[in-house]
């Protein structure tokens, strides 16, 4: 007899530029995930062609999960409840969204220190300062990529009451200081304290 394969589950990859699904986390690269990469830019070859604020392409709880890393932060204050709007209408009712983005914190103790243009770290992009993570980062702006800008910034506290005041009541959190980001997964449906620590250790980078 032979035994009926669980289906695959569908990841919706916002905003990844050249990224897939192995540059996620460790808990979307179990072989249990189909992914589907949206994004703004056509060069990079996008599933769908689409923003965060309209993804009208993407059916109704239609996917499982989203994964959307650094790109909160490139819209306008006004846009992030519209964005993630779209990302509850997007997601399963069980579904759940793992989301990072500067912490405007870490970011901010650097210029306190007078280190807004000072190498804070070495990425695929090159070396990144304060100013890249408070503005955008400079060398793909100057290229032209104008949507790179950064219009908006959070703080853990912020980006908990952000989700929570857009249809994530359930919500964890993990700050990094030393690459100064926020790592958070939001849930639609309820998860015991237990859940959420293991949907975090699948998924957050310590």
């Amino acid at each position: 007899m032979n035994a009926t394969k669980d289906p695959m589950k569908k990841l919706l990859h916002v905003g990844p530029g050249h990224a897939r699904i192995e540059n996620t986390t460790a808990g979307f690269n179990n072989g249990q995930w189909q992914e589907l990469r949206l994004d703004i830019d056509p060069s990079v070859q996008p599933d769908i062609i689409g923003t965060m604020t309209d993804m009208s392409l993407v059916k109704d709880q239609s996917v499982d999960a989203i994964f959307s890393s650094h790109n909160i932060e490139h819209l306008y204050p006004h846009e992030v409840p519209a964005a993630l709007a779209e990302f509850n209408r997007v997601l399963a009712a069980d579904g759940f969204c793992v989301i990072t983005c500067p912490d405007l914190k870490s970011v901010c103790a650097l210029v306190a220190q007078d280190q807004l243009t000072e190498t804070a770290y070495e990425s695929s992009a090159g070396p990144i300062a304060a100013i890249d993570m408070l503005y955008g980062h400079r060398n793909y702006m100057a290229a032209g990529n104008l949507f790179m800008a950064h219009r908006c910034g959070f703080t853990e506290k912020v980006l908990r009451g952000t989700l929570n005041a857009c249809g994530f009541p359930w919500v964890a959190t993990l700050v990094r200081p030393g690459t100064f980001d926020i790592w958070a997964i939001a849930c639609k449906s309820q998860k015991s304290d237990e859940e959420l620590k293991t949907l975090a250790r699948e998924h957050f980078r310590v």
